[in-house]
């Protein structure tokens, strides 16, 4: 699930270079953390935060299709 938040990410902002994505699991949730540059954090959330939902909703079929639940921090 990272490769995917992280192929996202990088094709919205900027500065491709700066994304740093990381995972961690926690029994069957696993927690996928995005950071960018400071200026690009408003293209990964986008109006109204419709980006980073389109994100989660994409994040949460990968997920279920392994029988998991998946979060998204964007920070």
């Amino acid at each position: 699930m990272k490769p995917l938040v992280e192929f996202i990410a990088r094709g919205l902002v900027d500065e491709p270079d700066e994304v740093q994505v990381q995972q961690r699991e926690a029994g069957r949730t696993v927690v996928v953390s995005l950071t960018c540059a400071q200026g690009d954090t408003g293209k990964v959330i986008g109006k109204e935060g419709r980006v980073a939902k389109a994100m989660r909703s994409l994040l949460a079929t990968a997920a279920m299709r392994r029988r998991r639940r998946a979060i998204l921090e964007i920070g």
